[in-house]
């Protein structure tokens, strides 16, 4: 036990004396009280001292007595004993610590106490401001819901260059849940400095002295990290000195000739020849930097060749045995440029993994770089010992080119080339993630972008064939081209909505729903879609969660994907078959947190989850096209077959909803498509908690016979002119505005409206920022903004209250009963 946590344990034991010994004070008083009551009433000295001698044995035994229930009790209500509690985590193989619901440290193991340079609170460590705030939330997270884990990075005060990664668990415990249990584990990933320095100071350090090299870690302000055991027995003497902390510079000397030497050997030893190697992380995207990287320094005697053999050409089987375990990617090749050693991690960060290295270095580089790396290795091998870099494409990853490290060897016997070559296959794939999603960032917006503007010309083509209708009758030569320019005109907004799908800008109607209630209302409609051919199963899970989400857009996810797959099956040879038959199937399934935790996702969170799948037998899609198919306008469609727009609207509709969607297939044996919809929790004291629905909103008439003044305010000159004439025809007095900063001015000339319909893109003053400075003038005036945009997107920009949307494309119909429903409300107010 440490003396800290002894400390603790005392006060916690003196904390129990003191409470059994305040109980004697108050029967002392009670028997004073007591006798000279008696005392004063009888003012007999033999009865009072009877009584007396009577209440004594009486105080002594109900005393006794409480003493004995109270230690029966003892066992429930005790109050905690340190001294065990420090005792019992002192087995347990981490640092653990306790801290109350103030984040005071209240008892610590010696392991705590090592790893943190003292008995300070995990609050009060020194850690940088990521790791302190993981740690804060952790806490937070644990006093509300019982548990929390996080990791963070903590440098010691002794050794700061040697970074340490530890994973935290932090659980309620007490009576009243009144403390927390931190218990840190390093079981993250481990540093490459820290790797290092326990491999110098153990078997690794043991074979490089073997075979005469001594090696050290240096930290950048050159203060030793580690150092191998035949290092410090050549710098002091003794094989286990700890020299960590020591400055390297002050262990070596150098003569008048530039010889290096150690200084405990007074320039009496034989020369030296130090190698200088970045301690880099692998998992670094960019090249090292000399300022903040450890180095590993190894130390050669001159005379001592490479191999035992100053003369020959032979490889170093030693040297290739010795550096195999480093985790850095070293090679070393000759002044012929022949491949004379690599080491796995070297193999591995040329794509090679498990591979003999090759003859020449150049075996491992595209055609075009071959003789690029031979005059490097060469020019490095013939000149002075110096240090550079060459960027190459490795022949397994051409397309992305990788830095190789290159420094002349001197003192080994014949001069020789190390290379260095850090593995880039993490960070190639995580620079692929980064440019896929920023592609569809960057065409998610533009598709906004072009639906929007596109939605304007709608808006007036689809007013125009309104307003051309109501002049003609069926059966006019007219009425039927007339007919057809709108039917067109709202696949063309069918279209758009698609684009709005897909960038998440779309007007999403959210409700609690059951996901089977969902694939029953569309499974009768897809028999219908898919044809007789291919065979239709539905299945679902039990104990399914509800989800939030709007059906009829889950609806579309559902048929677009189940078209998806009758295509794939209906292909020559799309089918196990070949005549177009097959199988689709549709299930839900109930998804814990378990499971996702099982799925090691760094995708989906943990949490519950509603799977919908949708699996078809079908051709599969090849692993070069998978990654491209939630992609817009992306088809391996004949042309005039589809537009590509299927699987990116089920993708924003999926992303809009707060789900995930994932595709897997194998080519031959179908594909699978899995939607993760996260289960709506339903808050207590809610109407959905009481088991009934919210109420519905009060329905406005249908038809508005009351007229009015309406402010139309739009900055595209057709959309204006098919709303004016659309309002006017219904009895509205229409005061037009081409943009706001017109519109506020009418109004503070004067004008009083009943209603303002106003776009909410336009020049120089938007229309929520007329509006509000309308209300400023006209408080209350009911306001109807038209957009192309989101109604979600738009709300939580605008912010005003009796605002009303109308999304775009809209008919004339559609637009005069909108206004005539906002009058009403505005009439019932």
């Amino acid at each position: 036990m440490n003396e800290a946590s002894k400390k603790l344990a005392d006060k916690a034991g003196l904390a129990g004396i003191a409470e059994r010994l305040s109980d004697i004070p108050v029967i002392i008083a009670a028997l004073a009280l007591s006798v000279g009551v008696v005392w004063l009433v009888s003012s007999d000295a033999l009865l009072t001292g009877v009584f007396l001698a009577a209440m004594i044995v009486f105080a002594a035994l109900a005393w006794s007595v409480s003493r004995r229930q109270a230690a029966e009790a003892a066992p429930e209500f005790a109050h905690p004993d340190w001294s065990v509690t420090v005792a019992a985590l002192e087995h347990v193989d981490h640092a653990v610590a306790v801290t109350d619901r103030a984040g005071r440290l209240t008892c610590a193991n010696s392991g705590y106490e090592n790893a943190f340079d003292g008995l300070g609170a995990p609050a009060a460590l020194t850690l940088d401001e990521g790791s302190q705030e993981s740690l804060s939330s952790a806490a937070r997270a644990a006093l509300r819901d019982g548990q929390a884990q996080c990791e963070i990075v903590h440098r010691s005060a002794e050794n700061p260059a040697l970074p340490v990664r530890w994973g935290v668990n932090v659980r309620r415990a007490g009576r009243g849940d009144d403390f927390l249990v931190w218990t840190f584990s390093r079981e993250g990933r481990r540093e490459v400095v820290t790797d290092l320095a326990e491999q110098l100071r153990g078997r690794l350090g043991k074979g490089l002295g073997r075979a005469g090299i001594s090696a050290a870690l240096v930290a950048p302000d050159g203060m030793m990290i580690a150092a191998s055991p035949s290092f410090a027995e050549r710098a002091t003497g003794d094989a286990g000195a700890d020299l960590a902390g020591t400055p390297f510079v002050a262990l070596l000397t150098q003569d008048e000739d530039e010889c290096i030497g150690w200084s405990r050997e007074g320039g009496q030893g034989a020369p030296l020849v130090l190698y200088h190697v970045p301690a880099a992380d692998p998992d670094l995207a960019e090249d090292p930097d000399p300022e903040t990287t450890p180095s590993l320094l190894l130390a050669v005697e001159a005379a001592q060749g490479l191999g035992g053999n100053a003369g020959g050409s032979g490889a170093a089987p030693h040297l290739e045995a010795l550096l195999s375990q480093l985790p850095l990617g070293l090679g070393m090749a000759d002044r012929d440029g022949r491949l004379l050693f690599a080491n796995p991690a070297f193999m591995r960060a040329a794509g090679r993994e498990g591979q003999l290295p090759p003859t020449y270095p150049t075996d491992l580089v595209v055609r075009e770089d071959k003789r690029a790396l031979s005059e490097a290795i060469r020019r490095f091998a013939q000149g002075p010992a110096t240090a550079g870099d060459i960027a190459i494409r490795l022949a397994s990853q051409p397309d992305e080119p990788v830095s190789l490290s290159l420094a002349g060897v001197r003192g080994l016997g014949e001069a020789a080339v190390l290379l260095g070559l850090t593995d880039t296959s993490e960070e190639t794939r995580l620079k692929r993630q980064v440019a896929q999603a920023t592609k569809m960032q960057a065409v998610g917006q533009l598709a906004g972008g072009v639906a929007h503007d596109f939605n304007n010309v709608l808006t007036a083509i689809l007013g125009t064939c309104d307003l051309m209708l109501m002049r003609h009758t069926p059966g006019d030569s007219d009425y039927d081209d007339i007919q057809q320019i709108r039917a067109n005109s709202n696949r063309a907004a069918s279209l758009t909505r698609q684009l709005l799908a897909f960038s998440r800008q779309q007007t999403l109607r959210p409700e609690v729903l059951q996901l089977p209630d969902v694939v029953a209302d569309v499974s009768q409609m897809l028999r219908r879609l898919i044809g007789e051919k291919i065979q239709l199963v539905v299945t679902h899970d039990r104990d399914l969660g509800p989800v939030r989400a709007d059906p009829t857009q889950l609806e579309q996810v559902i048929v677009n994907l189940a078209v998806n797959a009758r295509d794939a099956m209906q292909m020559q040879g799309g089918s196990r078959a070949g005549d177009g038959s097959g199988t689709l199937t549709l299930s839900t399934r109930r998804v814990t947190t378990t499971d996702v935790q099982a799925l090691r996702s760094e995708i989906i969170p943990a949490g519950e989850y509603t799977a919908l799948i949708v699996e078809d037998t079908g051709a599969g899609i090849p692993p070069e096209v998978l990654g491209k198919i939630f992609e817009p306008f992306f088809t391996t469609k004949e042309q005039g077959k589809g537009t590509g727009l299927g699987l990116s609207t089920v993708y924003g509709i999926v992303k809009q909803s707060g789900g995930f969607i994932f595709a897997e297939s194998e080519v031959g044996k179908g594909t699978r498509f899995i939607v993760y919809l996260p289960v709506h929790h339903i808050v207590p004291g809610s109407a959905e908690d009481k088991g009934g629905k919210a109420p519905a909103p009060e329905v406005a008439p249908s038809q508005w016979a009351g007229g009015g003044a309406i402010l139309l305010v739009e900055d595209e000159d057709t959309v204006r002119i098919v709303a004016e004439r659309a309002l006017t025809r219904q009895g509205y007095a229409v005061t037009c505005a081409r943009d706001g900063e017109e519109g506020l001015e009418i109004v503070r000339e004067g004008g009083t409206f009943d209603l303002v319909v106003s776009d909410v893109v336009m020049p120089t003053l938007d229309g929520p920022a007329m509006a509000r400075e309308i209300r400023k003038l006209a408080p209350g005036l009911p306001v109807l903004f038209m957009s192309g945009y989101a109604e979600e997107q738009l709300r939580k920009e605008i912010g005003l209250s009796n605002a009303f949307f109308m999304p775009k494309p809209f008919s004339v119909q559609q637009l005069s009963e909108k206004v005539g429903d906002v009058l009403a409300r505005a009439a019932r107010r």
